[in-house]
């Protein structure tokens, strides 16, 4: 069990790194990969940069839910997954009907 625990610490960290980044500079990491695809700097919409930015911090707080959830049997942690996903539904609908 403290294996595994500490296995999780270790991938955690760069993960959340990543999560940090794409925070902080959500143009970028949505163009990680994919800018040797087009000749000039592409423009990102304001609607990708707040998308990025919101599922970056969904994924900082439900990361450890799910893996909380994974190591303990608690039925706490289910209810919290349940109000993650509303979460997530209710701030996806509000970034994509706003201007």
């Amino acid at each position: 069990m403290i294996g595994e625990i500490f296995i999780l610490i270790v991938f955690m960290i760069p993960l959340y790194a990543f999560f940090i980044w794409t925070y902080n500079y959500p143009k970028e990491s949505f163009l990680w990969g994919k800018r040797w695809i087009y000749e000039e700097e592409p423009e990102v919409s304001p609607k990708v940069v707040r998308y990025m930015k919101f599922v970056s911090i969904l994924a900082m707080i439900g990361t450890p839910i799910v893996f909380i959830r994974y190591f303990s049997n608690h039925s706490v942690f289910s209810l919290l997954l349940i109000i993650l996903i509303g979460v997530f539904l209710a701030g996806a609908i509000i970034i994509f009907t706003r201007d």
